[in-house]
């Protein structure tokens, strides 16, 4: 009984987190000032999808097709990518600090956007330099711990400083940028935001991200023996150096994508992955889907209350800062805290 009981709970878990971003992506697409009912939402993007006639005026149909989709589909991707990656960090790492930051990869794909804008580049250059150098992070980071033996610390070491590194190297860039235009074009990307996102940014990354996410999905098992450490793995015929670089490599370059579409945005990679802990465990067959689910929900939901609830909009980045610091307290208070 009790073993049925269990298989009808998590086919009860697994529906709602096929159910919670569907629902909530219809949701979002009919918040704003232009507010839409869910019906119409749905009849909007269908008959614009397959080209019908819409008894809609043109504001409606524009808002929801050129303003309101690409933007919950950034925040979806975004959320759901950085969310992965940092369930596959914690795990890999044996850390349950480790996020999509662990290894410098935000801090480096915010030079590359800050660069690009001091450059005065466009916005497929920014995209592309944040994506290059969010990856070139990823490379110094794994060369500068090649050599050790505690592989795992070493990484976790590395990263920091990378990200250090970049981070001051931000701070030189917005020192020396024009303070009139580049510098608040500067600030306000590294702040994040999904304000003007539209198709294309989408269309740069999507080829990639879905390679990227289909690897952590179809190896997600192999974080499981990986994270039980470097000898268990090694005796389970693990390969344990190919494995972890794969991984990491593929979060890491899906964070650079995330990235390169909203700016830097925190605490979504390290709150999420305990959160999706707390309800279906640490086994990465079921955590890895439910880090999807709830990284897409969690940052739809917080974009809905940047563009909604207030006047003037709020930089995601700061509201996702302003939730994931009394979440994450929660998770220590209760001792949810683990990889």
């Amino acid at each position: 009984m009790k073993h049925e009981g269990s298989r009808c709970g998590s086919a009860a878990l697994t529906a709602a987190f096929a159910v919670l971003p569907a629902a909530l992506f219809v949701a979002s697409l009919g918040l704003g000032p232009y507010a839409l009912g869910p019906m119409e939402v749905a009849h909007i993007v269908v008959g614009k999808a397959l080209g019908m006639p819409l008894p809609y005026d043109a504001l409606a149909v524009n808002v929801v097709w050129q303003v309101r989709l690409p933007r919950v589909m950034a925040a979806m991707l975004v959320g759901a990518g950085l969310a992965v990656a940092g369930a596959v960090f914690q795990g890999v790492f044996r850390n349950p600090l480790a996020s999509p930051y662990t290894l410098g990869v935000s801090n480096g794909a915010g030079f590359g956007a800050a660069l690009a804008i001091v450059l005065s580049l466009g916005g497929a250059s920014i995209q592309a330099f944040a994506i290059a150098f969010g990856l070139a992070a990823v490379g110094l980071t794994f060369l500068f711990a090649a050599r050790s033996r505690q592989s795992t610390v070493a990484l976790v070491l590395s990263g920091m400083l990378v990200g250090s590194l970049f981070a001051s190297l931000v701070a030189l860039l917005k020192f020396t940028a024009d303070p009139t235009e580049k510098l608040p074009q500067i600030v306000y990307w590294i702040m994040g935001s999904l304000s003007g996102t539209g198709f294309d940014e989408l269309l740069r990354i999507a080829p990639l991200y879905a390679v990227c996410m289909a690897v952590l999905v179809a190896c997600r098992w192999r974080v499981n023996v990986l994270s039980v450490g470097d000898h268990e793995a090694r005796s389970f015929g693990v390969d344990v150096r190919r494995d972890r670089g794969v991984l990491v490599a593929a979060a890491s370059a899906l964070a650079a994508l995330a990235v390169s579409v909203s700016g830097i945005i925190g605490w979504v990679g390290i709150v999420v992955p305990h959160l999706a802990r707390m309800l279906v465990g640490p086994d990465f067959r079921r955590l890895v889907p439910a880090a999807v689910s709830l990284g897409a929900s969690y940052l739809m939901v917080i974009d809905d209350a940047c563009r909604s609830f207030v006047a003037a909009e709020v930089p995601i980045g700061v509201v996702t800062g302003i939730v994931g610091v009394p979440l994450f307290l929660y998770f220590i208070f209760k001792g949810r805290v683990s990889w």
